[in-house]
């Protein structure tokens, strides 16, 4: 069977890198704000131990191919994070979630970018007929977003997941196709920030 990859994705705002080791201080620092965490499935680590129990296991999934985490720096600088998981080349179809910023990167159009540079690579490079996103259903910042990028919302799952040491979390899923993307790509392409 195929084994994806995902090599740098480069735009104008945005870089994704994969995630390797030496990333961890970046993106330790870029995890320091509260704000971030809100949304996220688990709990902020406060110290460095926890923050490396939090980031082995995605460097370990990198490893293994069932993962692709990647860093975002914007303006040279780590901000944040986001991966493709949910890995299925058989059925053409893969998800991107895990996706988080500083605070400092909201409306830089950070987002706008790196959504655009995984979805060309989902469909322009692995040919996916499906790429699925979805998010706590009262995420209402990441749900407008996904929204706004063209997705088509595709219900909620209630009790979905528990997060957080025990919270339940209803999840809102949406998915882009291979016959959305020629209109997603555009419009995508029109929120990004003039040069």
């Amino acid at each position: 069977m195929e084994r994806w990859t995902v090599p740098v994705l480069e735009g104008r705002i945005v870089r994704l890198e994969p995630l390797a080791p030496r990333h961890e201080e970046g993106l330790w620092e870029a995890s320091r704000d509260e704000r971030t965490w809100r949304w996220l499935s688990v709990v902020q680590p406060r110290t460095r131990e926890e923050w490396h129990a939090f980031v082995g296991p995605a460097l370990a999934a990198a490893a293994a191919g069932t993962e692709l985490p990647l860093v975002t720096l914007h303006r040279g600088r780590v901000v944040g994070s986001t991966r493709f998981l949910a890995l299925r080349p058989e059925h053409h179809s893969v998800e991107i979630g895990w996706t988080w910023l500083h605070p400092s990167a909201w409306g830089t159009g950070a987002n706008v970018e790196a959504k655009l540079l995984q979805l060309r690579h989902a469909f322009e490079t692995w040919g996916c007929r499906r790429v699925e996103l979805k998010t706590d259903a009262l995420n209402e910042r990441s749900r407008g977003a996904l929204h706004a990028l063209g997705a088509t919302f595709e219900g909620i799952h209630r009790k979905h997941m528990l997060v957080r040491g025990g919270e339940n979390r209803d999840s809102a899923w949406y998915s882009v196709t291979d016959d959305d993307w020629p209109q997603v790509r555009a419009r995508l392409e029109a929120r990004l920030p003039a040069a």
